[in-house]
């Protein structure tokens, strides 16, 4: 009787149907052509993949050279490296690399007691797509590398050199078109017209400034002074016991003569602060009067 070889069933996964592994039950090995450790595992993965309509599951491949991609949406720091898919939940086999254990890891189900993969390391996630990118754009750029170096004859120092001066020129547009981004987004506002000031009238604003302090300084000194006054005649009236003590009414008045004092002094003082301001004001008019041509040609002559 001949025997009957069982025909590889190994279905070859990409970046463009790997997303069959997220139904039904899945055993996807990560390999390169070039390793050694996954040519010497080819045959038994083989063996393994005919079983796979007994087991009811399904047996793939990722070659990492033709998808990296996937190797960084899996985070494959290994080769060969193995994964058990069971409805989109992921486990990295750690077992024996041979068809019994295989065929028992899955018979068995001791993937159940194997640890899953954290959601936000999932493969399916959207932030594992993002990494994918990456992987993609770095097999991108050593391509490129490559053919600088082994079509264009530029040196390994040379390569790095292009790569240098183009993410700097990148980095600089990405920052230019965001910061135009910023100002449309959130415009500057317009500057006003600056004040125009003159040495008269920064004059006029420190001798104003100054009047208001001195202004302010004696008001303080007068307020204080009435205090001690009050304070110093308060004694003197609860001294004499046969008087008898002061009713609310007193002290109601005594309260509103010193707030009419108060605010009598406060008066005066803006009154001498206005005359002050009148005098100076009068003073530097006169002195411009004084000091104008026409007024020196109206002087007579002394003989």
């Amino acid at each position: 009787m001949p025997w009957i070889t069982a025909k590889s069933s190994v279905i070859d996964l990409n970046e463009d149907n790997w997303y069959q592994m997220l139904e039904g039950e899945w055993m996807v090995e990560f390999f390169a052509p070039w390793c050694p450790a996954c040519k010497a595992l080819k045959p038994a993965w083989e063996d393994f993949a005919s079983w796979s309509n007994d087991l009811e599951i399904s047996v793939g491949q990722v070659d990492v050279t033709t998808s990296p991609g996937l190797s960084g949406r899996f985070m494959v720091t290994a080769l060969p490296t193995i994964y058990h898919v069971k409805d989109g939940v992921f486990r990295q086999y750690r077992g024996s690399r041979d068809k019994d254990e295989f065929m028992n890891f899955v018979e068995e189900r001791r993937w159940q007691e194997v640890e899953e993969v954290p959601v936000w390391k999932s493969p399916a996630s959207f932030q594992m797509s993002v990494v994918s990118q990456f992987f993609k754009l770095s097999m991108v750029l050593r391509s490129v590398h490559s053919v600088l170096v082994e079509d264009y004859g530029l040196p390994t120092w040379g390569s790095y050199l292009v790569f240098a001066l183009a993410t700097i020129l990148v980095g600089a547009l990405l920052g230019l078109i965001l910061v135009c981004i910023i100002d449309f987004v959130f415009p500057p506002k317009a500057p006003g017209p600056a004040p125009v000031i003159t040495s008269a009238g920064l004059k006029a604003d420190d001798d104003e400034e100054d009047l208001v302090e001195d202004s302010e300084v004696k008001y303080n000194v007068k307020k204080e002074n009435l205090k001690c006054d009050v304070k110093e005649e308060v004694p003197k009236e609860e001294t004499h016991e046969g008087e008898g003590e002061r009713s609310d009414n007193e002290v109601d008045h005594k309260e509103e003569e010193e707030e009419k004092a108060l605010s009598e002094s406060e008066d005066k003082e803006k009154e001498d602060s206005q005359v002050e301001e009148d005098n100076d004001s009068q003073a530097e008019d006169d002195k411009e009067c004084k000091n104008s041509p026409e007024v020196r040609r109206r002087r007579p002559r002394k003989d």
